[in-house]
């Protein structure tokens, strides 16, 4: 993974213990990443073409899926139900929904001001959507492993985090390929992605709140 990519959120880790130390919130929050890895499988599938998919974009769909189920299995540790994603199983439900669906808005419309349309469109929104989320999730899932192995929690994410540095070097690679300009044309894009994950965290954080 490129060491430049910075791997802990000191907001994110002053309020895990907090959610790690409570069985229901921690479910909750389980359940809430769960569930974004499940809507993040479905995009992958409505964006890539119905014939011409490659090995890699599978492969990135499957373990998406399967990073959505992983979380689930993990949430069963905890003995708690959390049946399905329903508001009332997650934390900050509405924010954790429209994550990713405004990011793929925005770089959709930042996209297609620079003339792209069509099959071209769809593709460039699917690598760059996908590698800014890849850059969040190595955060976000960096900075809880390193919760969850302070607080001898029996929870882990070590295998999310080394599949989500794979997927990270295939955008970076991809991305390379589709335009050599992409780091200029993914800057709007970032800050975007930055406003949007702060809002979530800032309900994430009311949920913990007393």
């Amino acid at each position: 993974m490129n060491s430049t990519f910075d791997t802990h959120c000191p907001q994110l880790a002053a309020m895990l213990p907090s959610i790690i130390r409570d069985d229901t919130t921690h479910a909750h929050w389980l359940n809430s990443l769960s569930m974004m890895e499940s809507v993040g499988a479905r995009k992958i599938a409505a964006y890539v073409h119905p014939l011409q998919v490659d090995l890699a974009t599978l492969q990135h769909a499957a373990e998406e899926a399967r990073h959505a189920y992983f979380l689930k299995r993990q949430i069963l540790k905890l003995n708690v139900d959390c049946p399905d994603y329903s508001p009332a199983h997650l934390m900050a439900p509405r924010a954790s929904f429209q994550y990713l669906h405004k990011l793929d808005v925005a770089c959709a419309r930042h996209l297609s001001k620079s003339g792209l349309v069509g099959r071209e469109l769809k593709q460039g929104c699917y690598l760059l959507v996908t590698y800014l989320i890849e850059v969040r999730a190595m955060m976000l899932y960096h900075t809880y492993q390193n919760a969850l192995t302070a607080a001898g929690s029996r929870v882990h994410v070590h295998s999310i985090i080394k599949e989500e540095e794979g997927h990270l070097d295939s955008m970076m690679s991809q991305l390379e390929a589709f335009n050599s300009n992409w780091r200029t044309i993914s800057t709007e894009p970032e800050l975007i992605e930055q406003k949007l994950y702060g809002q979530w965290l800032t309900q994430v954080t009311k949920c913990i709140q007393p």
